[in-house]
């Protein structure tokens, strides 16, 4: 999940390289370095935040480098580990992003041919492995080091004397910025929206040699062309926009994250041709998700079997990746955020090889998993820089619920009563989110307790599990999302005083089971936080807080629900003087297995 950076062209690169290093560090922060070729190949790196290395480093001219900010895979968090590295000789100078499944095998037979390796790190045998391979062409040494290489990169390549880039990926994403007089690669569009509005998304085996004022691919050892794709998203979106933290602005931008999804709602009529369409005859689908994707995911299942009838399964990457036997599906849905998701991808594409359909709902135009895929659903987030997701989240459940409106499946009568419902959700969403000194003070509460339990029922409980997910991701509290129903099958025996129970009881089919489970808490003296959309006397007289939310139709309440429990999780991070946006061990694009 680390982020790689690179720059060529007319101005010096270490400022270029530092500034868009500084937007790639959800990808991971544990570290980070720079290597510029001036005269000569010059390095500076340590295991500090990119801010931090800004301020210490020293001054390095050329206008050409490389830079890395680091998730740590292989080595701990030290400078000797981070990237850049170097071969023997100084030359040469590599930033990978991705895991080397060999690198032992390989590490040892350099060490027998004489080669020094210093760090802990998969990445070294990289750079020792060109300047084996290198008799005076760059490019084919990077072809033949790679071809000895297991495992997933993207990697970029400078050397002492050679004023180009030379990049290549598998299995790791790596887009080439184009901007006037000047050329710019990096693991993700964000990280270069100052500097290009056009950018090649490279493919699985393409090499690349970068230069200021052309570029060159190959692949299998010939050249191939790639598409350049103008860039859709606004330079002003990766900004704080005057919040103190991404997260927080994300979470308010939810509300134009709704009005620019349902613009398909206001438009489109019922008869009118649907932006996914499934053949009548589908058996099963498969839903195929990781993290905050795969609560969004149990909520899909929920309303494509409740209102379409499809049996639906809904499966982890990570876990369906590791399957002996797999039953194929009639299509598979992934929902993948980043589009990257390395857990996401290997299912994927063993899915379409046996046949299955495959659609992705991602938010990244032009990510492997959109051109992967056979249909794209693209959500209407825009870019999101704070670790935790949160807009994204809504934004897969407002093309979930498409899914169904336009599905050509549900009577015009349901639809009517739907789309009604879609188009109140601004609306709602405001209220919530003017209602936010409720969460503040709730948060206070929160912090005075390590076990934090949140329950559910129905199309509610994913919400419990993406609650008690952020609780835990940003404000290291121990949090766990049940079934509400499940407590009595063992949780029960750790409610007592200081375990902090947050309930879920809006209106709907489970509202009296709901407030059945509430007493029974109440009566294990757990305090009690509900979240409510009415006033109820067997609720006041057992909640300790109750957080108060506006009436939505059941089959839309996942979507003003999970904010306040973002903003719970937020505020007790805050409270507690966490790093919000950069929690520790973690990175957003997950894409190592």
């Amino acid at each position: 999940m680390c982020g790689i950076v690179g720059y060529v062209g007319e101005r010096q690169a270490q400022p270029i390289l530092l500034d868009c290093l500084s937007k790639l560090e959800y990808r991971g922060y544990d570290s980070c370095g720079i290597a510029v070729s001036g005269s000569h190949v010059m390095t500076y790196k340590d295991a500090v935040r990119v801010e931090k290395l800004h301020q210490v480093s020293p001054i390095l001219n050329g206008t050409l480098g490389i830079g890395h900010t680091r998730w740590a895979t292989h080595g701990f968090p030290t400078a000797l580990n981070a990237h850049p590295h170097m071969d023997c000789s100084g030359k040469i100078a590599v930033v990978h992003n991705g895991i080397i499944g060999n690198y032992q095998e390989l590490r040892q037979k350099l060490i027998s041919e004489g080669h020094h390796l210093i760090s802990e790190t998969d990445t070294e045998v990289i750079p020792h492995l060109i300047e084996k391979h290198l008799d005076g062409d760059l490019v084919r040494a990077v072809e033949l080091a790679l071809n000895e290489v297991e495992g997933t990169f993207a990697i970029a390549v400078i050397m002492e004397n050679f004023d180009g880039l030379v990049v290549g990926r598998k299995d790791s994403p790596l887009v080439i910025g184009l901007g006037d007089g000047e050329k710019l690669i990096a693991s993700d569009v964000p990280a270069i929206l100052d500097y290009a509005n056009k950018v090649i998304y490279l493919d699985d085996g393409d090499i690349a040699c970068i230069f200021k004022d052309k570029i060159s691919i190959t692949r299998n050892h010939a050249s191939v062309q790639r598409a350049e794709n103008q860039v859709i998203w606004d330079k002003k979106e990766v900004g704080k926009s005057g919040y103190d933290h991404f997260m927080l602005k994300e979470i308010h931008d939810e509300l134009q994250v709704v009005r620019d999804s349902i613009d398909d709602y206001l438009v489109k009529e019922f008869d009118e041709s649907p932006p996914l369409t499934f053949d009548p005859d589908l058996r099963d689908l498969l839903l195929l998700a990781c993290g905050t994707s795969f609560h969004a995911g149990l909520i899909g299942k929920y309303i494509i079997e409740e209102y379409l009838g499809i049996p639906t399964r809904v499966e982890l990457g990570s876990e369906f990746n590791h399957r002996s036997h797999i039953i194929v599906p009639s299509a598979t849905i992934a929902i993948t955020q980043s589009g990257e998701t390395a857990d996401v991808l290997m299912p994927l594409k063993k899915l379409k090889e046996l046949h299955s359909r495959t659609i992705v709902i991602t938010n990244v135009p032009g990510s492997t998993a959109s051109r992967l895929a056979d249909d794209v659903i693209y959500t209407r987030a825009g870019p999101e820089v704070s670790v935790a997701a949160t807009k994204t989240f809504i934004a897969e459940l407002m093309e979930l619920y498409k899914i169904i409106l336009y599905s050509g499946r549900i009577s015009r009568e349901i639809y009517e009563k739907l789309a009604f419902g879609v188009r109140q959700l601004p609306s709602l969403v405001t209220q919530v989110l003017d209602n936010e000194k409720q969460i503040i003070d709730c948060s206070e509460f929160l912090t005075h307790y390590n076990t934090v339990f949140y329950v559910g029922r129905g199309i509610n409980y994913p919400i419990a599990l993406e609650g008690a997910l952020k609780l835990k991701e940003i404000a290291y509290i121990h949090a766990e999302g049940y079934a509400a129903g499940e407590l009595k099958h063992g949780p029960f025996a750790l409610l007592d005083k200081n375990t902090p129970v947050i309930a879920i009881a809006t209106q709907g089919n489970v509202y009296s089971s709901m407030v059945n489970t509430i007493k029974e808490i109440k009566a294990r003296q757990s305090p009690v936080i509900v979240l409510a959309d009415t006033k109820c006397d067997a609720i006041e007289s057992f909640a300790d807080i109750v957080i108060q939310v506006p009436c939505v139709a059941d089959l839309l309440s996942p979507v003003i629900n999970v904010i306040p429990l973002q903003l719970l999780a937020y505020h007790t991070a805050r409270s507690k003087g966490c790093p919000i946006d950069y929690p520790r061990n973690l990175a957003k694009s997950v894409t190592v297995e």
